[in-house]
């Protein structure tokens, strides 16, 4: 058996080919390139991506340029980890810690109405409860007719006891996530603060002057109007939402100290700011929901004033 030599131009003689190197790395070989710019990249620089692997600045490319995922009302993702839900939790909870703290008797927790269940009045809630017009416990007089609008953002903040805090609590915390999920934080915010003032509100409207309220309730209500709401709106089955509902207003009109302005205020303003979201059009549904929550909020506002005007 004769040996052949080698001749030239024959591919024992040609150059010896070299492995690639990964562009980040030069002392690294690699045979893996950048599916979006095709560079080599080695095992520290891959990124996965849905078809093969992408290095580090294809990735942050990408997310630069891609738009974020909006729920069907505008909301981003944020929303799914119930942030804004957790807060506002915190603050209330707080606020109780601290009305419990500046409380003269140990009413501040327990012993007040529904059988010794609710606590009593302490001086934050005497500050801060929505109060129409009245005299209060240091002998001045006070209430919202007087300036002190403060009351109808903070009575939605305070509690009557751990028992009205817990209850109320418990509600937001199921409720909430569910609707920061759809929403998205800011309009999730939005939505709270409007329903929560519009029960003061009403409470300012037609309660009696000098009978002071507070709670979370306002908002709760809206906050059960508007899952309503919004789950008609996706096409979902509202069937286990409306006996809760029921229940909630049968308790609002049955027992004693509960109050019904604001439940029911809490509700309406819950249910509009709902449809302003919900129902905004795709096209300029931003600005359709600014402009809507923004309506709402004048409208509270004429109203604070004209039973201002009808208390001085």
């Amino acid at each position: 058996m004769t040996e052949r030599s080698g001749q030239p131009g024959d591919a024992t003689h040609g150059p010896v080919p070299t492995a690639p190197v990964c562009y980040r790395h030069p002392d690294r070989a690699t045979y893996v390139r950048c599916t979006r710019c095709d560079r080599p990249i080695c095992p520290e620089c891959m990124r996965d991506a849905s078809v093969g692997h992408q290095c580090p600045e294809c990735v942050s490319e990408g997310r630069r340029t891609v738009r974020p995922a909006r729920t069907a009302f505008g909301g981003g993702a944020a929303g799914r980890q119930g942030y804004v839900t957790k807060t506002l939790i915190a603050l209330n909870v707080l606020m109780m810690l601290l009305s419990i703290a500046s409380a003269r008797s140990g009413t501040a927790i327990a012993g007040g109405g529904l059988g010794g269940l609710l606590g009593g009045s302490t001086p934050l809630t005497d500050w801060g409860s929505v109060l129409g017009r009245a005299i209060l416990p240091d002998g001045s007089l006070g209430g919202v007719a007087e300036g002190q609008w403060y009351r109808l953002v903070t009575a939605m903040f305070l509690h009557y006891g751990v028992v009205h805090l817990l209850l109320n609590m418990w509600a937001l915390w199921v409720l909430g996530r569910t609707l920061e999920a759809v929403l998205g934080p800011l309009r999730f915010l939005a939505l709270y603060l409007l329903a929560g003032l519009g029960g003061n509100v009403a409470v300012y409207l037609f309660s009696a002057p000098n009978r002071p309220s507070a709670g979370a309730s306002t908002a709760i209500f809206g906050l059960f109007a508007a899952i309503f709401v919004i789950m008609r709106r996706l096409g979902r089955d509202t069937s286990s939402i409306v006996p809760i509902l029921v229940i909630n207003l049968i308790f609002t009109f049955t027992v004693p100290g509960i109050s019904i302005a604001g439940h029911l205020g809490g509700l309406v303003v819950g249910a509009l700011a709902a449809l302003v979201l919900a129902y905004a059009p795709r096209g300029r549904r931003n600005l359709f929901q600014a402009a809507g929550t923004a309506v709402l909020a004048v409208a509270l506002l004429g109203l604070i004033l004209v039973r201002t005007a009808m208390l001085a």
